[in-house]
C-alpha cells in the first residue's frame, strides 16, 4: 500500500494517505502535506517537536493535526519529515515530529499550501485499513 496519492481538485490540491491503524494514515497525511510543500529527501531531523491537537471529532482532528503544522510552518519556519503519533484517540492526539528550520534554497520549495479544508474530508476504514482524504487550500 502507497503512503499516500495526490488528488488534483480545481484550483486546490488533495490528498489521500493510507495506514494499517490510523496513527499511521494521520502521520501519512501530513508527510503528504509536507510533500506537497517541499522535497522531503533534503529535509533533515535536527529539530524534534511536540505537536498536540484537541477537536470536538476525528475528522476535525486531522483538519487541526495538519493546520497546527501549517501553523508552525508559517510562524516558526519549521519544516518535517518525520511523525510518530504516540497517543490518538477519537479527539485528541499527542505526537512528535522531526524536521529543521526551512532552507528555502536547499529544500526545493513546490508549492504554496494555506489551509487543511473539510471540503471532501474523509476518513475511511476497509479490510486493507484506513485512508483519510483532505483537500488543501493552495
Amino acid at each position: 500500500m502507497p503512503r499516500f496519492d495526490i488528488i488534483e481538485h480545481t484550483a486546490d490540491i488533495g490528498i489521500i494517505a493510507y495506514g494499517a491503524e490510523l496513527k499511521e494514515a494521520f502521520a501519512n497525511a501530513a508527510y503528504a502535506m509536507f510533500s506537497l510543500i517541499a522535497d522531503l529527501e533534503s529535509v533533515r531531523e535536527e529539530v524534534r517537536r511536540q505537536i498536540e491537537a484537541d477537536a470536538e471529532d476525528r475528522e476535525s482532528l486531522l483538519i487541526s493535526w495538519l493546520n497546527e503544522f501549517l501553523y508552525i510552518l508559517d510562524v516558526e519556519r519549521l519544516i518535517f519529515r518525520r511523525f510518530e503519533i504516540i497517543e490518538l484517540s477519537e479527539t485528541s492526539l499527542r505526537a512528535e515530529a522531526y524536521g529543521e528550520p526551512l532552507d528555502e534554497s536547499r529544500h526545493g520549495l513546490k508549492s504554496g499550501v494555506k489551509a487543511a479544508t473539510y471540503h471532501m474530508l474523509k476518513i475511511e476504514k476497509d479490510s486493507k485499513g484506513y485512508s483519510v482524504q483532505v483537500i488543501f487550500d493552495a
